[in-house]
């Protein structure tokens, strides 16, 4: 299969799943790759046939969704949105968490796929945050649709590749080598549960004060899908609750509720409207 052949199918296929080709350029690979295999799998000689079948075989459309998802991820990418997280956001939600008389704080990590974001930020609040408010916990939901990447982050065992970005320090405290892999310490996953769930979907009970949806949304979705997950993300916030995006993302044009964080392009503080939406206490976006 050539890329120029992949290239036309996703060119095709993409926006019938409310995906948009311009999030899938760079990252491409991994899904071409994928859908080779599946043509194999049903012997079909070239991708010509593989679009003939879909046509024929509506249930493949869900087969091909399923392929489409990107998992590329490690702890603490994108170093600069775990500084901010760390020394802006973080104490400020802990503090009006306090000031509010709760003492846990909530966080939901969207699209998790391996759980590293999920464990980065545990980790990020034991070593550097938590320390300052020794009244508050925090408690993470993780969530992805693929049950296979979820099955991996519940073991929480990871090449070394995927700890370059931590502190040596984090590492030897935190994870156990086995085999040529790191393992989390069970200490260290406490405070966070896995969920399988599709951002497609009504979002999990509750409401956080963080939540992380970055390099998915706002760059696989399409405009519909853009602006129906953003309102998902508002009625699932608190009010001055932080939503983080991708360093590269923007949430929709028409999006309301949200106000850019002071000084951090890729996090946005949830705040009320005079005239409250059907979908929440917020704004949330204009659909």
């Amino acid at each position: 299969m050539s890329d120029a052949d992949c290239v036309e199918l996703l060119r095709l296929a993409l926006p019938r799943l409310g995906l948009r080709w311009e999030g899938f350029r760079r990252v491409r690979g991994q899904v071409c790759k994928r859908i080779e295999r599946r043509r194999r799998e049903l012997g079909l000689d070239d991708l010509a046939a593989y679009r003939a079948f879909l046509e024929s075989s509506p249930e493949e459309w869900g087969v091909l969704d399923g392929l489409c998802r990107v998992t590329i991820s490690r702890f603490r990418r994108d170093r600069a949105v775990w500084d901010a997280l760390e020394q802006e956001v973080l104490p400020a939600l802990a503090t009006g968490a306090l000031a509010a008389g709760r003492r846990t704080l909530r966080a939901w990590s969207v699209g998790c796929a391996s759980g590293e974001e999920a464990y980065s930020l545990t980790l990020s609040w034991r070593f550097v945050v938590g320390p300052r408010f020794p009244d508050l916990r925090l408690r993470v939901l993780a969530t992805d649709v693929d049950e296979i990447v979820l099955a991996r982050a519940r073991q929480a065992c990871y090449p070394p590749g995927s700890l370059r970005e931590l502190p040596p320090s984090w590492q030897a405290e935190a994870f156990e080598q086995r085999d040529g892999a790191f393992r989390l310490r069970r200490p260290w996953q406490q405070g966070v549960r896995f969920l399988s769930h599709d951002l497609r979907d009504d979002p999990p009970a509750g409401r956080f004060d963080l939540v992380l949806c970055r390099n998915l949304a706002f760059t696989y979705f399409d405009a519909e899908r853009q602006r129906a997950a953003c309102a998902r993300l508002a009625a699932s916030l608190r009010s001055g609750g932080a939503l983080v995006v991708g360093i590269h993302e923007r949430l929709p044009a028409g999006a309301e509720g949200f106000q850019p964080w002071p000084g951090v392009r890729c996090v946005h503080r949830r705040v009320t409207c005079a005239s409250p939406r059907s979908h929440g206490e917020g704004c949330g976006c204009d659909l």
